[in-house]
């Protein structure tokens, strides 16, 4: 892949020995670095593989990652920043978005065979970010020493390549063996893809670096490449780029606010919850067996690719029994897009758009959904109805959101839970079960606040929410420290030569 360098803005890539080493946060943390002294800067990932997505502004779809990303930058996230998003909806297949919107749904094997045919449209977004920023940072996907994949590449070394950007790779010494991970690497790519690294990274250390010391100069030797920065482990809370990157606990908590997530195979969105965590007194857990759930204050069903499949297991598996048995006996339900969804009555897909059939909902809901091919993307905002219930503290309360889901719902009585700006429903309630297409609906403090006021409330204990942190400053203060671990464990002299000199 050989690409234009009549461009201005300046790049550099960060690339993993794998996934889940931390790359996202690295680039984020470069972005927020970069724009502290001074520079446009925009993320890019030409190709993400994830479930947890975002709707701009302009109604496209986009990686939640590059959001986190632009976050950090100080500039409005763009699908620009993200030309390709896979949404897996089966173990060999994914609903392939090129540009913000769905172009159908793929197997793996289709989608390796096309998509090279995808490069215009990749060189065009990253074109149109290199016209408006002085620094792009590029994020790779897993490893570019995948070697079965490497003749068709576009996101590793074949992204760098098109557009000339040095390369920092990035180890994790938690898991064990980094130096063998990064000289395995190296070892395994072509003479000129090994010209394209020019760093090292070294991520998620714990201990003294002195005693770190004598392998990164034997490393530094053997592939003939420096070590640019070792990065401790950070306890930070920044939105993730897909499950294999989240520790999902699932441990019980008898003291305070005890939220259970069901997490289905095919989770999307699980950032909706974030808002909720971290939260002294209230346990966000997330459960994949009956043994698992306890005795939580309120159950989600959070979104999923595959609404029918996940209630297929969820059915099973026997949570879906245990969970209606709980609502028989007062626990509280709370279902969010697909999860909404399942509560229902029927669930319908004629035209294939996810699983295909018909199925019956788990029938707590009145609503009908029918699934399209065509995609609802849009930004929301609107009110709480009039909630009955334990959930009545948030009544005619302000929301923002954003919604994605293919399914259409049809709502046949029950009380309207949201309602959008021009006073649609997009949710409902009946009795203690909830359900709602707004994802995002607990960013807004007032929301998150009076939530969980009103099941502290009705468990009859005392919970501190006064104060809680905004969620933009709070997400400020995390991008703020992570710049700061960067600025102390990385050579920045030694990135901003790298930057500067490109390959």
């Amino acid at each position: 892949m050989n690409g234009d360098n009549s461009r201005r803005a300046k790049a550099i890539m960060i690339q993993g020995t794998m996934s889940n080493v931390g790359k996202s946060w690295i680039t984020a943390g470069l972005c927020r670095v970069f724009h502290q002294d001074g520079y446009r800067v925009a993320p890019f990932k030409s190709q993400n593989m994830a479930l947890n997505s975002f709707v701009t502004s302009d109604g496209l779809e986009m990686g939640r990652a590059q959001v986190m990303q632009a976050e950090a930058a100080g500039v409005l996230p763009c699908v620009q920043m993200n030309p390709i998003l896979l949404k897996p909806t089966s173990e060999v297949g994914s609903q392939v978005i090129v540009n913000g919107e769905s172009i159908g749904t793929m197997k793996a094997a289709d989608y390796f065979r096309m998509k090279t045919q995808l490069i215009p449209e990749i060189q065009k977004a990253y074109d149109f970010l290199s016209e408006q920023f002085d620094i792009i940072v590029l994020e790779g996907a897993g490893s570019p020493a995948e070697i079965n994949l490497k003749q068709q590449d576009i996101v590793n070394m074949g992204m760098a390549q098109l557009v000339s950007a040095p390369v920092l790779l990035v180890g994790d010494i938690d898991r064990g063996g980094v130096f063998a991970s990064l000289y395995g690497t190296m070892a395994l790519l072509e003479r000129d893809e090994q010209a394209f690294v020019k760093g090292m990274l070294i991520n998620k250390f714990r201990g003294d670096r002195t005693i770190l010391q004598p392998g990164l100069t034997q490393l530094e030797t053997l592939v003939q490449t420096p070590v640019v920065g070792v990065l401790p482990y950070l306890d930070l809370h920044l939105d993730e780029e897909d499950s294999l990157s989240r520790d999902f606990r699932s441990e019980y908590q008898a003291q305070g606010i005890d939220l259970a997530v069901i997490r289905f195979p095919r989770m999307a969105n699980f950032t909706d919850f974030a808002p909720l965590e971290g939260i002294d007194g209230v346990s966000v857990r997330y459960v994949t067996q009956v043994r698992e759930l306890g005795r939580p204050d309120l159950v989600f069903l959070p979104g999923t690719k595959n609404t029918i499949g996940d209630l297929i297991w969820m059915r099973e598996s026997g949570l879906e029994a245990a969970v209606k048995k709980m609502v028989s006996h007062g626990t509280p339900v709370f279902g969010i897009c697909g999860g909404y969804q399942m509560l229902g009555e029927r669930l319908s897909d004629p035209d294939h758009a996810e699983y295909g059939g018909v199925l019956d909902g788990m029938g707590l809901l009145p609503v009908c959904t029918t699934f399209t091919k065509e995609k609802i993307r849009k930004q929301t905002a609107g009110t709480f109805g009039t909630v009955s219930g334990i959930l009545s503290g948030i009544s005619g309360l302000s929301f923002e959101g954003y919604e994605i889901h293919m399914g259409q719902s049809v709502v046949h009585a029950g009380e309207a839970f949201t309602r959008n700006r021009g006073n649609a429903i997009n949710g409902v309630c009946k009795g203690k079960v909830y359900g709602t297409y707004v994802h995002g609906i607990f960013d807004r403090e007032s929301v998150r606040t009076a939530f969980l006021d009103a099941l502290a409330q009705h468990k009859g204990i005392c919970l501190e929410t006064n104060g809680l942190p905004d969620r933009k400053a709070y997400k400020e203060s995390q991008y703020e420290s992570l710049a700061q671990a960067i600025r102390q464990h990385v050579n920045l002299k030694q990135v901003y030569n790298i930057l500067e000199a490109g390959v």
